[in-house]
């Protein structure tokens, strides 16, 4: 299926590297909502950082969507939602 809907041989890639490439941006992004907001929460709301912090990702990572090639939207698709996920869970705990 993603094979077909994202054209991946044809871009000269395939499922596994388009999971593997999500996974990669999807640490790393998880690591930078974990990180950020204990550096700038220092001198900022933490909170406030936080929040700003996984909307500048879902955005960014959004736009990655359209803006890159077909090959690598897979992997923009996995991870955004991935960071949609965990900011969904993670705001559970935020009062």
């Amino acid at each position: 299926m993603l094979e077909k809907t994202f054209k991946l041989k044809e871009h000269g890639t395939s499922v596994k590297t388009e999971v593997i490439s999500g996974v990669t941006t999807f640490l790393a992004m998880a690591y930078i909502l974990a990180v950020n907001p204990n550096i700038l929460g220092t001198v900022m709301n933490q909170d406030g950082v936080f929040i700003a912090t996984c909307l500048a990702s879902a955005i960014a990572t959004s736009k990655g969507i359209f803006l890159v090639s077909a090959s690598s939207r897979a992997a923009a698709y996995i991870a955004f939602i991935s960071l949609t996920v965990i900011f969904l869970y993670i705001s559970k705990f935020i009062h």
